[in-house]
């Protein structure tokens, strides 16, 4: 077993697109549910949405990478109001159940052979980083940075977007929680009719969180979709389930939280994705095959999050007084 091959690769998911990306999930995740109590439990649509919009438009309609950033932004608009409109005005749980339905039904949607010209269908898409990667790359070609943090130039550009992305996402949120605005978000977690009672339009004010939330979530799946192909077998329930898990872990109504949980639940799950399967090649868990670990590591992600629920519900970052509307 090589231990300091377990530990490189383990530390080169810190800065891997896909670690980013969860990270700006879970921030607009922590809009919706951490700071306006709402229960969107279909994350994996909201990113789906975005890395399909930024790819199709690349493909199919041949705009410049940034440009394709934005349709893929205003399609989370639009994704946010298809399934807030007929349901914020309902209780919190009919949201839940709207959402992680439409976010299956995109899914289907992108892998049948229908539109296959458009969406690739189960094989995806690809081939559409020429733009970024290109002449829009200011790094020069080489391979930089040190021990497992060595990337090319191709891949620091990513990082830096990533990375830039997030501050953003992270000023944008401390600037609105600190707003009248975000003022309002708050009470609305804790009390919706007290808030009603003072004249505030509440189903305006959750919209307007489910959609700046959604096009941070969907800004997340850009990111990912930067670094890699866009596959619809990616944007299954579980993503959703480990983005919840990643803002759970770093807590919820914070704005350093997501960012923290989501380095920490890939750090450990490449961790546990590298030294399990090495475990058994020298056989200390004879009673499983390498694919068994690698589906167990599911299942310890699974009780993790069911223990921290239990016994640590605010997060690494969280306060109890924060917890009035978890409970």
């Amino acid at each position: 077993m090589n231990v300091l091959q377990i530990l490189s690769n383990t530390l080169g998911q810190i800065l891997a697109p896909a670690t980013l990306g969860y990270a700006l999930a879970a921030i607009g995740l922590s809009v919706h549910f951490g700071f306006a109590g709402l229960l969107n439990m279909g994350v994996a649509g909201f990113m789906a949405i975005g890395a399909y919009g930024f790819a199709i438009s690349i493909l199919t309609f041949g705009v410049s990478w940034w440009l394709a950033v934005l349709i893929g932004l205003v399609a989370a608009v639009g994704f946010a109001l298809i399934m807030g409109i007929p349901t914020l005005r309902l209780r919190g749980d009919y949201l839940a159940i709207v959402t992680i339905a439409a976010a299956e039904v995109l899914r289907l949607l992108f892998l049948t052979s229908t539109w296959r010209t458009y969406t690739g269908s189960a094989d995806g898409l690809f081939n559409f980083h020429t733009g970024f990667r290109g002449a829009n790359n200011p790094i020069p070609p080489g391979r930089y940075g040190f021990g497992p943090w060595t990337y090319t130039a191709n891949q620091w550009w990513v990082i830096i977007i990533g990375l830039v992305t997030i501050a953003i996402a992270m000023l944008l949120v401390w600037l609105l929680m600190r707003s009248p605005w975000g003022r309002v978000i708050r009470g609305i977690r804790e009390d919706e009719d007290a808030v009603r009672s003072l004249g505030k339009n509440v189903f305006a004010f959750k919209m307007q969180a489910l959609i700046v939330g959604g096009v941070i979530i969907a800004a997340g799946g850009i990111v990912t979709a930067m670094g890699t192909n866009v596959n619809p077998n990616v944007y299954v329930t579980s993503q959703t389930f480990f983005v919840w898990t990643a803002l759970l872990l770093g807590g919820a109504a914070t704005i350093f939280g997501p960012l923290l949980g989501a380095i920490l639940f890939w750090v450990v799950r490449a961790f546990l994705s590298n030294l399990l399967p090495a475990l058994v090649d020298i056989g200390w868990l004879p009673f499983l095959t390498a694919e068994q670990a690698q589906q167990l590591v599911f299942v310890l992600v699974g009780l993790a999050l069911m223990l921290l629920v239990i016994f640590r519900p605010q997060g690494i970052l969280g306060s109890k007084k924060e917890l009035t509307f978890v409970r």
